[in-house]
Parts: structure tokens; sequence; C-alpha cells
């Protein structure tokens, strides 16, 4: 399966729109958007428009409700719209 980046990022901020402000998503979500069947193979690459997307200021990645840093959170993450009155912080 090939993907580009571009094609996860905006999948992550069109699933992020279609749902509540303060909900989040899994990457797995984006993952199987763009991948179907073989998504599992995009996890890494959507984990990586998770980072680029906080690098703009876009979205947080959170772990248990917290904001986290993007590049060395291991394990479960979320991703959640960041609210325009947050400053840009990991």
């Amino acid at each position: 399966m090939t993907a580009s980046g571009a094609d996860l990022e905006r999948t992550i901020l069109r699933l992020l729109a279609e749902r509540s402000p303060e909900a989040t998503i899994c990457p797995s979500d984006a993952a199987r958007a763009v991948g179907g069947e073989e998504w599992r193979e995009l996890m890494e690459p959507t984990r990586e428009a998770a980072r680029r997307l906080v690098a703009t200021g876009e979205v947080d990645v959170t772990q248990g409700g917290e904001v986290v840093d993007a590049a060395t959170a291991r394990g479960p993450i979320r991703i959640r719209r960041r609210a325009a009155t947050e400053e840009n912080t990991p």
C-alpha cells in the first residue's frame, strides 16, 4: 500500500473535522481510512503525519488525556484538534 504523507495528514484532519471539537481519533482510524485491509503498514507513516501536524500547530498528540511530546511518545496515542487558545506546546 502506498499512501503519501499528505494523504494521511488530510485524512487525520478530515476525521477530526467530522467529530466534535474535543474528540480524538486513533492513528489506526486514519490508517484504516487510507489503507483499507492493508492499514497496519500505515501505522508508523500515520504517526509521522500526526507529528508533522503537531509541528504546524494543527493537532495535539495525547496519552491518557494529557498532551505528550509526539516525537517521544511510546505506546498508544490519540490525536485531537488543537484548541485555538492553546500555545504550540508538545
